[in-house]
């Protein structure tokens, strides 16, 4: 009898260039309590949604952020706010309102067989996606 997998998809990625198709699966585990969670605290630049991006990332990091609340959501907080202050960096990493420097951030996420370099790589790409999907939903 076969078991179920243990696994939970967590994105599907396809190459243009080989046409293979990458699924990549996470472990699935129960949810951390809030405390104990990984903050994501991203500061996303009104320049990325356009020239008129200043009138809208407010709007769009609302967007972002009930997106986001599926992605990583067992041992991830997302806070994606606008980057209005470039002096500030763009992602910084906390748990439970202690911040974290990026090796220990990356120690976190080695907890849970995630690499930081691919966490950060994964969530640009689907910031990407949701600007595309928020700006198509402004000109609808």
């Amino acid at each position: 009898m076969l078991q179920a997998l243990n696994y939970a998809l967590v994105d599907k990625r396809y190459n243009d260039e080989t046409d293979n198709v990458w699924f990549i699966l996470m472990p699935k585990t129960i949810s951390l309590p809030k405390e104990k969670k990984l903050t994501v605290l991203c500061r996303i630049e009104p320049g990325c949604l356009g020239p008129d991006g200043l009138d809208y990332i407010a709007d769009f990091c609302r967007f972002a952020n009930q997106e986001l609340k599926q992605v990583d959501a067992n041992f991830i907080i997302w806070l994606p706010l606008p980057r209005y202050d470039k002096s500030l960096p763009e992602m910084q990493y906390s748990v439970n309102q202690k911040q974290l420097s990026h090796d220990k951030a990356a120690q976190y996420l080695d907890h849970f067989k995630s690499d930081l370099d691919d966490f950060e790589e994964h969530f640009h790409d689907k910031l990407s996606l949701l600007i595309d999907e928020f700006l198509a939903n402004k000109k609808a």
